[in-house]
């Protein structure tokens, strides 16, 4: 079993390009760049869990699957684009996150996160 906490070494992250067609990701300001892992799950199973990691920049994007996920390192906030919801996030927080959400990531400071995530017809 792993165990993060604020500021622990997640080891090598794999690049994870803003790409995917049904997330529908808008760069609004900056260039940010993401990177993760994935722990467990994936490509068409039910649940994944991981790490995520983003510079700092703006960006929109269709949530893919229920996520709970914790901040490791740095400072990020979410906008909810329906609910007009604002997340204000640092290490320790712990968010979650609706399938199908529209959503502003403005990532501050690098952010880090672990997340599971949830998604009924697999992702």
């Amino acid at each position: 079993m792993k165990s993060y906490k604020p500021g622990d070494d997640v080891g090598a992250l794999e690049d994870w390009p803003f790409e995917a067609p049904e997330s529908a990701y808008r760069i609004i300001e900056g260039a940010p760049r993401a990177s993760g892992r994935l722990e467990t799950g994936g490509a068409g199973q039910v649940t994944r869990m991981g790490i995520w990691r983003c510079t700092a920049g703006v960006f929109e994007c269709t949530e893919q699957g229920d996520e709970l996920m914790t901040v490791l390192e740095g400072h990020c906030r979410i906008t909810d684009h329906a609910s007009g919801t604002v997340l204000d996030l640092r290490p320790g927080d712990s968010a979650r996150l609706t399938d199908g959400a529209r959503v502003t990531w403005e990532v501050l400071e690098e952010v880090t996160k672990v997340f599971f995530g949830y998604k009924p017809g697999g992702y």
